[in-house]
């Protein structure tokens, strides 16, 4: 036995399943018998059930009848540079490996630019033994409402949850409560400048490793990176929107645009929905989430990333994703995502989080040769 396929045998040992597990074990002993994943320690499983599995998934581990199963490697699932634990039950329950997404996987940045304070917010954070949250906050007029929906917003989606089941519903709810609650919270303090502090709010949700459900209020942004291609869960809550902007008018407000082209809500406010923004809330801006529900396909989709406008207005969606396609880890990708932002020439707080999904590593960007140190001058944006 060499020594690579030693080492590889004593990392089977320890490593929870992965790609290199899984393709020791069809490529480097070809005549071993079949032991399901299933079967690890992390999944326990007798071996009778896991031979009942095997027969009842045989278009899954032995598609041409071989008798030799798929190597992980080919769903796509995990890759050399993160490797993670299935989930037993949602695997069971949908008929197919689910990778757990780990937290501590999950990498973030929030800069200054050049303003003064940074009045972004972020969070991360576990409901329960299946559900993980995700977040972004874009402050203004002040850090209160950020800081109020860090502080605060798991604790409203944990209570939501205990109501309703349904994701969208639930993060619905503690969107209007949370908003409740700041009201509450700024009026205690007698300051009038505090109820003209708002806030962006984009949560992301995710049960059992494979139901996504976003819900936003405002302009900071998430997209899902599948098959290399962006794709949008969120839209813009502007005065642009022409749905938006008729309803701020029958609501009894107006909209002005600045010498920049930019619409504005009674000319003060540069988006329809918010969390506070409570001096605007009788003109139409209100703290109603839109929501979207999606299910994960883990051999597709590589990450998704919550952003501020700091990033996401001088970045496109498709951009991010080619940029994060080409780094190594989550937490790179969201210091470079940043980074870039303030070399294009964002002045606002940027802040971004990467949630790395089954096919992290393993979709090619579509900038042949990006470079991840190209200057403004030669990136042509404003040539």
């Amino acid at each position: 036995m060499s020594s690579t396929v030693f080492i590889n045998l004593v990392r089977c040992g320890r490593s929870p399943v992965g790609r290199r597990a899984a393709s020791l074990t069809v490529r480097s002993i070809p005549n071993t018998s079949f032991r399901s994943p299933l079967s690890s320690p992390l999944c326990p499983l007798s071996s009778r059930g896991a031979a009942r599995l095997c027969r009842n998934r045989s278009t899954r581990f032995d598609p041409d009848g071989s008798g030799r199963p798929t190597p992980w490697d080919s769903f796509g699932i995990w890759d050399d540079r993160i490797e993670e634990p299935i989930l037993l039950p949602p695997s069971i329950r949908y008929g197919k490996p689910i990778p757990q997404v780990s937290l501590s996987r999950v990498g973030s940045a929030s800069f200054l630019g050049q303003r003064r304070v940074n009045e972004d917010r972020l969070q991360v954070g576990q409901l329960s033994d299946n559900v993980v949250y995700f977040a972004v906050f874009d402050g203004h007029g002040g850090g209160h409402a950020a800081e109020y929906c860090e502080t605060y917003m798991e604790k409203y989606i944990r209570d939501a949850l205990q109501q309703e089941e349904d994701l969208e519903k639930a993060l619905t709810l503690a969107f209007l409560e949370l908003d409740k609650g700041l009201l509450t919270h700024v009026s205690y303090f007698g300051n009038a400048s505090f109820l003209t502090a708002g806030t962006t709010a984009t949560v992301a949700v995710l049960r059992d490793g494979v139901e996504l459900v976003v819900a936003s209020v405002g302009d900071s942004r998430a997209l899902l990176c599948r098959k290399g291609r962006a794709r949008k869960l969120t839209t813009d809550h502007t005065p642009d929107r022409k749905d938006e902007r008729q309803r701020i008018k029958l609501s009894g407000g107006f909209v002005t645009w600045n010498s920049l082209g930019q619409a504005n809500v009674n000319g003060r406010l540069a988006m329809t929905r918010s969390i506070g923004d409570f001096h605007l809330k009788n003109t139409g801006v209100i703290a109603l989430p839109e929501t979207q529900r999606i299910n994960l396909q883990h051999h597709h989709d590589t990450f998704l990333a919550l952003t501020t406008d700091g990033i996401n207005f001088i970045m496109n969606d498709q951009e991010i994703c080619d940029v994060i396609n080409q780094c190594h880890d989550p937490t790179e990708a969201a210091n470079i995502i940043a980074e870039q932002a303030l070399q294009y020439g964002s002045e606002d707080n940027s802040t971004i989080v990467v949630v790395p999904f089954g096919a992290w590593g393993k979709q090619e960007s579509s900038l042949a040769g990006y470079s991840m140190s190209r200057n403004l001058a030669s990136s042509g944006r404003w040539s």
